[in-house]
């Protein structure tokens, strides 16, 4: 099947914004207008299309990103809806990589909210161009040019608001369309009909005002629309449709809509924006990657006659037990059923045993896929997030989807030996899908540990591993995922020699530490001059040297942020080997960081806590006491929001405590600030208290 649509008539697009500001719902209404779906279904009653796991349906949240395909006039959109949960964030990563335009959502009411942040400035990293949805406008405190103003001052972006509200709050019923100067409303059981009429006598004026303020918004950014302003003449429509969209794909304008998705209204203009505003394939800069042969730096573009290349930005393992379904967006060239192809990351051929397109977990059977397009194949066994897959003849390697680091550790055991296997198996597969699960094992308590990106992260993979894998497993407190570094540069020189009759070990390592900069974490240099050290050794020396800052010096943490010189040694003709240089290597870091000053570091979240006023006292003073640091208070309606930041061994259990505190109107949203240093008391509390579990043992 060859592509339906040119080129320039498909958008690949996202859904992003803070949890609970609306994309699932704005999603299914999408569905629903392209006719995709023919029944609206709500996150609220478990029902929603794109929240198709059992985890979501139940939690009222989105914890994967779910892909389909629709069509709005004649544009073909191939649209995924992203969490908004901090904890599922490698979600939005790895759909930002893939897309070309973003539709972030935001709460009327809230306006720019802490995940907004994250995920404008995660859209920013990967240069997607964004237009905004200012949704729940029938909400009490509901506020346009508030949400608009937030996006100028948080964001640092250029918003132009391209509708006005009509009706406030409960009384919203339709939006002037500042282009047109008509009064757009929603009519039928679902907003299905869209009408157009004359704006209200009384919102002239405001409309025209907001109308100037558009065009001389948009005019600032062209060159001949800005002529044409100041010299008094005023651009057609056409004229500013063109300009607003170089504008947007530059990124030096954002296009603001506003309605209320629950209510059905608005979400037909957000759709036509897509089409008008956001970018095809042809419009983003081709895709630049590596010759793995020769390392000359090679351009892709979205052209079917170039060369295949794709990137996977997302494993699953198929429900049916099929095998892993791969989630790729061809960057260049086709790919057809049954085609063998490079996975260059790894230097392996696969090959494409069956293609799809997916609509959230149902799929329909293709037989190619081509360049701008995303696709799913089944009978990939190598390939995971972040590999490239290219055509054999001709060899690119893309750049990778890089993640965050977990924050929080989970300690699970098998409850029977015949959950042992599963649990190895459940494990391996939900590691594959997901690359912020960790897993690894504790080879003295003989437990299996899970490190993920928060408490509801870890919940829900243990929850999955029941359910889908049928492993029942017990389950520890959850715990934090400290790190360990050094205060001060220092030097230490060890000498392994072995000698036990015939053949010795000798390995002579002298090495230099000094901290690294703030997350650039290990850094090996080899100074080596004179052959002091023979090449083929220096390898063996630097494994041992990562290997014990891995497993932690101080208390057992991974060490990071550290440099590592290797400045002299010496080594034997005979006795020498790579292991003795290994182990000479790991004995000198080890001598070397006890000089150097080390101290624990734990991870600080930035925590968002919103509240009714009488709780604020009550909220204020709970996260004083939880070693927080208050950085602000923000009236937000009638309700005050406090921002801090706090240490993640505080905000156990914190959920629990809000809702006593605050008679279970409070909510709060958190997410990984930086590693600090550890006040002392607490570092000897934790070493006596890892010290005193040892003893047990």
């Amino acid at each position: 099947m060859a592509n339906e649509y040119p080129l320039n008539k498909l958008r690949n697009i996202g859904v992003i914004a803070h949890i609970d500001a609306g994309k699932t719902t704005t999603s299914e209404r999408i569905l629903y207008y392209t006719g995709r779906t023919y029944k609206i279904g709500e996150v609220h009653e478990g029902a929603a299309t794109m929240d198709y796991m059992v985890q979501e349906q139940e939690r009222g949240i989105t914890i994967t990103a779910a892909a389909t395909t629709c069509y709005w006039k004649d544009i073909q959109i191939n649209l995924i809806d992203t969490p908004g949960h901090i904890d599922f964030t490698v979600e939005v990563q790895r759909s930002l990589r893939v897309l070309d335009g973003g539709v972030v959502v935001f709460d009327a009411v809230a306006g720019v909210e802490p995940q907004s942040e994250t995920v404008w400035r995660q859209a920013d990293k990967y240069g997607v161009p964004r237009i905004c949805f200012v949704n729940k406008m029938d909400r009490v405190g509901a506020s346009l040019e508030r949400t608009a103003q937030m996006i100028v001052d948080r964001l640092s972006a250029k918003p132009v608001i391209m509708n006005l509200p009509v009706g406030i709050e409960a009384g919203f019923y339709g939006v002037i369309d500042l282009l047109t100067m008509k009064l757009v409303t929603f009519l039928g059981e679902r907003g299905e009909e869209v009408q157009y009429g004359d704006i209200p006598a009384d919102r002239v004026d405001e409309a025209q005002a907001a109308r100037e303020r558009m065009i001389e918004s948009i005019s600032e950014t062209d060159d001949q629309l800005i002529e044409k302003y100041l010299s008094g003449e005023l651009p057609s429509v056409d004229e500013l449709k063109a300009a607003l969209r170089r504008a947007t794909i530059a990124r030096k304008l954002f296009p603001v809509f506003c309605g209320s998705a629950l209510k059905n209204k608005g979400v037909q203009l957000v759709l036509d924006a897509v089409a008008d505003y956001l970018p095809s394939p042809l419009d983003v800069p081709p895709v630049t990657g590596v010759n793995p042969k020769t390392g000359e730096t090679v351009l892709r573009h979205p052209d079917p006659k170039e060369p295949f290349s794709a990137l996977v930005f997302k494993v699953i393992n198929d429900p049916t037990g099929m095998g892993k379904m791969a989630f790729f967006r061809v960057y260049s060239g086709r790919i057809s059923q049954g085609d063998m192809v490079l996975n260059t990351a790894k230097g392996r051929q696969e090959r494409m045993a069956r293609l799809y397109r997916m609509h959230a977990n149902k799929r329909e059977a293709i037989t190619e896929v081509s360049a701008g397009n995303i696709g799913v194949s089944l009978g990939l066994k190598e390939s995971i997030t972040g590999d490239t897959l290219s055509a054999i003849t001709d060899p690119v390697l893309l750049e990778s989807i890089s993640f965050p680091e977990p924050v929080v550790k989970l300690a699970v055991e098998p409850k029977t030996v015949t959950d042992q296997d599963k649990l190895s198996r459940a494990l391996k597969a939900l590691s594959d899908e997901d690359p912020t699960l960790h897993v690894a094992s504790d080879e003295e308590t003989g437990q299996t540990t899970l490190a993920g990106m928060g408490e509801l992260h870890l919940d829900v993979i243990v929850d999955r591993m029941r359910r889908e894998y049928g492993v029942e497993v017990r389950v520890g407190k959850p715990s934090v995922a400290y790190r360990e570094t050094i205060t001060r540069p220092s030097r230490a020189r060890h000498r392994f020699v072995r000698q036990s009759g015939g053949k010795g070990q000798y390995g002579d390592v002298d090495l230099e530490i000094e901290p690294n900069e703030k997350g650039k974490g290990f850094e090996f240099v080899n100074n080596i001059v004179g052959g002091a050290i023979p090449k083929e050794y220096i390898p063996a020396v630097e494994k041992g040297v990562k290997e014990t800052l891995d497993s932690g010096i101080i208390a057992g943490y991974p060490m990071v942020d550290v440099k590592v010189k290797l400045v002299d040694g010496s080594y034997h003709e005979v006795d020498s080997s790579e292991m003795a240089f290994k182990i000479a290597g790991s004995m000198a870091i080890k001598d070397a960081v006890a000089k150097a000053g080390g101290v624990i570091l734990e991870p600080v979240m930035k925590v968002e806590v919103v509240v009714p006023e009488e709780f604020t006292g009550a909220v204020v003073g709970d996260l004083n006491s939880r070693r927080g640091v208050i950085e602000g208070l923000e009236q937000r309606g009638n309700a005050q929001a406090v921002n801090a930041k706090v240490p993640l061994s505080e905000m156990f259990g914190y959920a629990t405590d809000l809702r006593g505190m605050t008679q279970g109107r409070g909510n709060f949203v958190m997410e990984f600030a930086y590693y600090a240093e550890m006040p002392r008391n607490l570092v000897d509390e934790l070493l006596h208290g890892k010290s005193s579990k040892d003893g047990k043992k």
